[in-house]
């Protein structure tokens, strides 16, 4: 039995709702000492905090995770979005698959049970949001009921607290319209039998009052022998306004996930590259090689306008996921003798979080001087359990012969080797103004504090460990804009991350006497809005990565002295073009090392999983009203699998095309070709021999219905 002591968060967040209400009378009064004679325009100043957005195809206009009602063109920091549009033309159902064209992101493989990407050379399974509050248990995420993807790079600790020193990946929900009835619904299916189901039905419930279901089934299928799986969504949410200023949302999000646990394919000890030829082959059991989440996620939201230019939200998160996976896998790499051998663990997962946050935005003037001012406070509590146990073949052999099927012997698992229950507290306060100085400059200040506490105990042996940390995470910018659609900037922020891996499952004695590591992100870019319809964005950043945690090679005692360097250049294009004609174009030239000596790596040593070219494309022509045809590119250089520098994934370039056509308003149908060249390439890796093999040439089917 799993027990979760809950503590008093709940007291902890009622006092935090009631923190919000108490923001609003300081920064009202910050309004009535404006000058009666202070340029203000009240018909365009913003009044809601949290950013609903719009876009037109595949032009971003504004970000949910900024916090406030900021155009993307004034924000000194590069951001990605991807819009629903973007999302169902390229019939992506999984954040996975969507990431494959953002500018600087790599995926990683996750074990073949999660989520993992590399953002700026920082490699996370735990940067991951959810309408801007903490999503960072180990999963697959969907995006059936999602209604864009935002990726905000560089260290965002001010907005986001602990973690994030490559970036962020937040998804927007699908939130209820109260003024009209609306559906859709769709269905797809590819070359190997994976198919989805969806459906999105919005309804007005009575006056000022709607509700929102989405819900999903989908069945997993590729080209990788005994791989299967299926995924069930359901997400209700329903919204009223008393008020012509407020707002309320309330929503659950169940998700129920069941699939192979696939760790791809070994490297090979001669070459030092992924196994070739074998694409296939599958190095685990399919009885014991399964993966398990049952996710259930409630949210609370009220926004409110206390006056014009003034506003403050108040939202809150439960989750509490269940999670189990088991593997085997291939722990060596194929030796001349064609063999390697086998390894493998089982874990146990139950994770219980409570988030509560709120902001408030005063919009004003003091003087001639303008402000956009975002103040918050924020609590969190996480209560995770974590089981983990060995692997007993009994008396078979763990050295097994390469095969085009491979014979896995029979394994169990033993009693736990590992057992852990670890809880985290922790509570934020955060202040920014963006001050526009005059129309052509603008400076953004603003500076967060954190208290992270971290309390872990060791079931087996009976220890026990703890740690706080107080921190500091700067932000600050300078926007330059010579013309009202086009900025020039610099920026620097600063992130941290406790010492406890992005997971803080456990905690040990030498872990609670480190310090923090650090990040620091310095950039500079340009921003255009070409025309209403199109964006362009051009950055240079380097990101510094201290207080990395490795072993003396002399006295074998851990000591905090890893260092890190990324750094690169990022070009963005997104929108229309043409009338009938849209892109979403980005390029990365980016390189990354340690500089620091340790047990793991050299001075000079690559940044695993850091290609130094990679270029993502997407675009769409509709060639009359009815026809549109679609095409994507993505090409990475060659990298590392991991620090080691020991095993080179292959440079690779995908293609992928697709067809739309509208045989009516309301009924559509698209074919979506993946990998149209029928490239052998190797997209991800987790160790130097779990690396995953690209899938070869697949059709999708998709149909859909408006109503």
């Amino acid at each position: 039995m799993i027990i979760v002591n809950k503590g008093t968060t709940v007291n902890r967040i009622a006092c935090l709702l009631l923190a919000g209400t108490t923001l609003a009378p300081a920064s009202a009064f910050a309004v009535e000492a404006v000058p009666a004679d202070a340029a203000f325009d009240a018909e365009t100043a913003g009044t809601v905090i949290v950013v609903t957005g719009s876009a037109d195809g595949y032009r971003p206009v504004d970000a949910n995770a900024v916090k406030t009602p900021t155009p993307l063109v004034d924000v000194p920091q590069t951001i990605t979005v991807l819009t629903r549009e973007q999302l169902d033309d390229q019939a992506v159902t999984q954040l996975g698959d969507a990431l494959r064209y953002v500018p600087g992101v790599v995926l990683g493989q996750g074990e073949g049970h999660r989520d993992q990407i590399t953002l700026r050379g920082q490699n996370t399974t735990a940067d991951f949001y959810l309408d801007g509050l903490r999503d960072d248990t180990q999963y697959y995420r969907s995006l059936y009921n999602i209604e864009r993807v935002e990726v905000l790079k560089g260290a965002n600790a001010l907005l986001f607290g602990r973690g994030g020193g490559g970036g962020v990946i937040n998804r927007v929900s699908k939130t209820p319209d109260l003024d009209r009835t609306k559906g859709e619904a769709s269905a797809n299916v590819d070359s190997f039998g994976a198919f989805a189901l969806a459906a999105d039905w919005n309804q007005p419930l009575a006056e000022s009052v709607g509700g929102r279901l989405n819900a999903t089934y989908e069945e997993f299928d590729n080209h990788r022998q005994d791989f299967e799986g299926r995924f069930i969504g359901v997400n209700p949410t329903l919204a009223f306004e008393p008020g012509e200023a407020t707002r309320v949302e309330l929503s659950y999000n169940y998700d129920d996930d069941r699939r192979t646990t696939d760790r791809g394919v070994p490297s090979v000890a001669a070459t030092k590259k992924p196994l070739t030829g074998h694409d296939d082959t599958f190095f685990g059991r399919n009885d014991v090689n399964i993966a398990t989440v049952k996710a259930h996620i409630a949210q609370a939201r009220i926004d409110h306008d206390l006056a014009d230019g003034l506003s403050f939200n108040v939202l809150g998160q439960y989750s509490h996921t269940d999670k189990y996976y088991g593997n085997v896998f291939a722990g060596s790499s194929v030796n001349d003798a064609g063999q390697l051998t086998l390894s493998g663990y089982s874990s146990a997962n139950v994770r219980e979080s409570w988030v509560g946050q709120t902001n408030l935005v005063w919009e004003g003037h003091t003087g001639p001087i303008g402000h956009t001012v975002l103040a918050g406070l924020e609590i969190s509590s996480q209560d995770t359990t974590s089981l983990r146990s060995d692997p007993d073949f009994g008396t078979a052999s763990t050295t097994v012969t390469l095969a085009k099927r491979m014979t896995i012997p029979a394994v169990t698992f033993k009693a736990p080797s590992r057992s852990s229950l670890s809880r985290v507290d922790t509570w934020s306060a955060y202040f920014q103004d963006q001050v526009e100085l005059a129309s052509f400059l603008q400076v953004v200040a603003g500076i967060r504090f954190d208290e992270f506490r971290i309390n872990s105990t060791d079931r087996i042996n009976a220890t026990s460990a703890q740690r706080t940390d107080r921190k500091w995470s700067p932000r600050f910018g300078v926007v330059l804009k010579p013309r009202k659609e086009m900025s020039f900037y610099a920026s620097f922020t600063r992130s941290f991350l406790p010492q406890s891996g992005d997971q803080f499952g456990s905690l040990d004695a030498t872990q609670a006497t480190l310090a923090p590591e650090r990040f620091e992100n310095l950039e500079a870019g340009v921003k255009w809005d070409i025309n209403p319809g199109l964006a362009f964005t051009a950055a240079a950043y380097r990101l510094d990565r201290e207080n990395s945690r490795f072993n003396n090679p002399v006295t074998g005692l851990p000591e905090l002295s890893g260092k890190t360097r990324a750094k690169g250049i990022e070009l963005q294009l997104a929108g229309r073009v043409l009338p009938d004609w849209q892109v979403s174009l980005g390029y990365t030239l980016q390189d990354g090392e340690v500089r620091s000596r340790t047990t793991a790596a050299l001075p000079g040593t690559k940044l695993a999983q850091l290609p130094r070219h990679q270029f993502a494309a997407w675009t769409r022509y509709d060639v009359t009203r009815q026809l549109g045809l679609g095409l994507g590119v993505t090409h990475q250089l060659k990298s590392f699998a991991t620090i080691s520098n020991a095993v080179t994934l292959p440079a690779f370039t995908r293609v992928d095309a697709a067809v739309f056509y509208d045989l009516s308003e309301r009924f559509s149908i698209q074919l979506n070709v993946e990998n149209l060249t029928d490239t052998d390439y190797f997209p991800s890796a987790h160790t130097d021999n779990n690396i995953s093999t690209g899938e070869p040439i697949n059709a999708r089917l998709s149909v859909r219905v408006k109503f």
